[in-house]
């Protein structure tokens, strides 16, 4: 293993452990000591330093150091992305999860939109997105910062539940019996016309942009043009 992949595979385990520490063991003692405002300025400056280091870690590694799994991966990789995205924009309509006002209400309604797939939409299209990169089997580098998100996103999602359990309690065990933690991908088609459109949109315009952002074409357009 190399030095590049050895520093890698430190900066995803400390972004990965710092999001799992402070949500959960150091949260109660941090906010005692810090407050609340005080917690998150710190969870933000840690969290933000930790992805940094992944980035240059990232660029760091060899770009193109496995052989790839053809087009049967980037077909694969296209569709994966299109779920991940249907179940990202419909994530930010009525989720008890996100910290507003209107949480506990949300949770004790009937689930509607992607919350009929899984009750963790954007954890959810997380890990699709970080499966849809493991697939094309391009670069050590990219299988383990997927691999990384993935985890963070999934494994965060049902210590979650845990967590939101304790805040909101009956509210969130409401939520729970009447939603899935594993996506019931067969509903996805029952999630209502706005999410379908807008996560179609981020799936053309995010594939679209990867050319620009990383010098390579994905999703429709690896076959257009």
């Amino acid at each position: 293993m190399t030095g590049e992949i050895i520093t890698l595979v430190a900066a995803n385990t400390a972004f990965v452990g710092s999001h799992f520490v402070m949500s959960h063991p150091l949260r109660a003692p941090m906010v005692r000591m810090l407050g609340e405002k005080g917690f998150s300025l710190a969870y933000t400056v840690v969290s933000f330093a930790a992805l940094g280091w992944v980035y240059l870690a990232f660029t760091a590694a060899p770009p193109a150091d496995l052989p790839g799994s053809g087009d049967a991966g980037w077909i694969a990789a296209t569709i994966i992305t299109w779920p991940a995205m249907v179940l990202l924009a419909g994530s930010f309509m009525g989720n008890p999860a996100l910290p507003t006002p209107m949480a506990e209400a949300q949770a004790r309604a009937e689930p509607k939109g992607v919350f009929r797939v899984t009750r963790h939409p954007m954890m959810w299209s997380f890990g699709l997105w970080a499966l849809s990169h493991m697939v094309l089997f391009w670069s050590v580098r990219t299988m383990i910062t997927a691999a990384a998100m993935g985890t963070l996103a999934l494994v965060g999602a049902k210590l979650q539940d845990g967590k939101k359990a304790v805040l909101m309690g009956d509210a969130w065990s409401e939520w729970s019996r009447k939603t899935a933690y594993w996506p019931r991908l067969g509903q996805l088609f029952g999630v209502g016309a706005m999410p379908i459109i807008a996560g179609t949109a981020l799936w053309l315009a995010g594939s679209w942009l990867h050319l620009w952002s990383a010098g390579i074409p994905a999703g429709v357009w690896a076959w257009i043009g």
